[in-house]
């Protein structure tokens, strides 16, 4: 792959680089085409002009539902220019889904792909879209060819170009998604904002260095589009898994020299499980950052991956709102468990139920903030104002700060079980239960209990070649009482064929539990 010289080192962003380096390889498609700077700009700008003649203007919104390639690329980069909100949408969404998302958001396009042919026309036409508003990659009934939309443009830049941004969804696990739209900058899209280089900053990554960005899983993931855009914007080239293998992973890690990623643990489990000869097969010398975050990790996975790729493992905890904190391989070492300290700007407190800080040590909600940033959640004011204490936020999380300002994390406010008045943390039982070989992966929850309330119930997926069983469940409950207090056990096991995650690790915890609770009402 080639690499920048140090003449280009003051030269940042797509537009920039296309003009100084247009053969400077931005993208590598999942099928190995390269994409240059010249090349992806070219194609952004199209884009964009086709999405102006269609009478878009800044603060409109279009609707992305595409594979990882340079088309979504192109798109986004389309919308970054033009002052639009881009949405990229989770393409394993059924067609009721994603009309919502393209009706709540206003969109004014639809940009599909072929693959997803079905969905896209039932989403288009639930939401009532224009058929001259429906694009996409390939032959879609009903929709038109993207290149349509890139040759209705004229030549060039497109006019009034100005910044926009991504418009993401929350996650659904808890009723319907709200999109978190945040104000317009006005700024210059050929200026790379300085909170990208800031934020890639705190892992050790500098413009250009000889990087290379690996991107593994969907781009509709925040920050997987993030580490993406930013990567292509600081003159990393990205190259892009459509599906994640872990030997093709390391396979390209050793072609590519890839020196940084973005990663979850359920990766670094199924790289783990490789064969020890496949695993020292690869070179894997080039990597500098491997971040990790979306979902906790257990303690002994974490240490396995720092003594197998050294301390470039590095830990973030950090929400599409804005906030977070980091920890290198080496800190967490020192502090296992925990998620880091404060990003620099950013404000990490615990509060208890009344908004009033915890002292070190004591667990309660955890709050953020980003310097002065603000948002709302898109139409919902009251979800907003609810996630709320003053000028500080809430995903809901439950952990405690350290005297040294490290932040340890429980679980989830809303995934707490209370049995008996004890409050238990499913991630606590999870991160034992999965270390065992049988076990592919595991959810723990609470299901109701006349006389205690709640009781702990754990479902789980059993590794490949192992089935169900009454012994296996024995086995199981029996580990588990050498790793954990008594009132942390289990009370039963259930099991199924495979856990709901999307491919970025994220588990559908409420899809598991609901039905245990119909009919009741839980406490929390």
């Amino acid at each position: 792959m080639p690499t920048t010289s140090a003449q280009a080192l003051d030269t940042i962003g797509l537009w920039n680089l296309a003009a100084e380096r247009p053969d400077l390889v931005a993208v590598v498609d999942p099928d190995g085409t390269e994409l240059t700077y010249g090349e992806l700009a070219a194609k952004a700008n199209a884009y964009a002009r086709g999405l102006r003649a269609l009478g878009l203007e800044a603060g409109d919104a279009i609707v992305v539902l595409q594979p990882n390639g340079a088309e979504l690329l192109a798109a986004y980069f389309a919308a970054l220019q033009s002052g639009l909100y881009v949405v990229m949408v989770n393409w394993h969404l059924v067609g009721p889904e994603i009309a919502y998302i393209i009706t709540d958001s206003g969109a004014r396009a639809f940009l599909a792909h072929e693959r997803f042919a079905d969905v896209a026309v039932a989403a288009a036409d639930e939401a009532g879209l224009a058929a001259g508003t429906r694009f996409a990659v390939g032959a879609v009934p009903g929709f038109r060819d993207v290149a349509e939309l890139a040759a209705s443009g004229g030549q060039g830049r497109p006019d009034q170009r100005t910044a926009g941004s991504p418009m993401l969804y929350t996650s659904g696990t808890t009723g319907r998604p709200k999109g978190v739209r945040r104000p317009l900058t006005g700024a210059d899209p050929d200026s790379v904002p300085a909170a990208s280089t800031w934020f890639f900053g705190i892992f050790g990554l500098a413009p250009f260095d000889g990087h290379v960005h690996l991107c593994g899983s969907p781009l509709y993931h925040t920050a997987v589009l993030n580490f993406v855009a930013i990567s292509i914007q600081l003159g990393h080239p990205a190259v892009l898994m459509d599906r994640w293998d872990p030997e093709r992973m390391l396979e390209l890690i050793q072609r590519h020299r890839v020196t940084h990623s973005h990663m979850v643990p359920t990766q670094f489990r199924r790289l783990l499980a490789l064969p020890e000869d496949v695993r020292e097969r690869y070179d894997v010398s080039s990597l500098r950052t491997m971040i990790h975050g979306a979902a906790p990790c257990p303690h002994e996975v974490k240490r396995r991956m720092l003594d197998w790729w050294g301390p470039v493992v590095t830990e973030y905890y950090a929400a599409t709102e804005g906030g977070g904190t980091a920890i290198n391989g080496e800190e967490w070492l020192r502090k296992p468990g925990s998620v880091g300290r404060p990003w620099p700007g950013s404000t990490i407190k615990v509060l208890d139920d009344d908004g009033e800080e915890l002292p070190p040590g004591e667990a309660g909600t955890v709050y953020m903030r980003m310097g002065d940033s603000s948002f709302e959640y898109h139409k919902d004011r009251e979800k907003t104002e609810k996630a709320r204490v003053g000028n500080l936020f809430t995903l809901g999380d439950i952990g405690y700060l350290d005297e040294d300002g490290y932040l340890y994390l429980h679980d989830r406010k809303n995934d707490m079980i209370i049995s008996g008045g004890v409050n238990i943390y499913p991630a606590e039982i999870e991160n034992e239960l999965v270390l065992h070989p049988k076990v592919a992966d595991v959810a723990v929850f609470g299901v109701p209990h006349e006389d205690w309330g709640e009781e702990i119930k754990a479902v789980v997926q059993p590794a490949d070649g192992v089935e169900p069983s009454e012994e296996l469940t024995g086995e199981l409950l029996e580990y588990a009482r050498g790793r954990l207090a008594k009132f942390k056990l289990p009370r039963s096991v259930d099991y199924v064929e495979a856990l709901p995650r999307d491919p970025n690790g994220k588990l559908y915890k409420r899809t598991l539990r609901d039905p245990y609770w119909q009919g009741r009402e839980r406490a929390i």
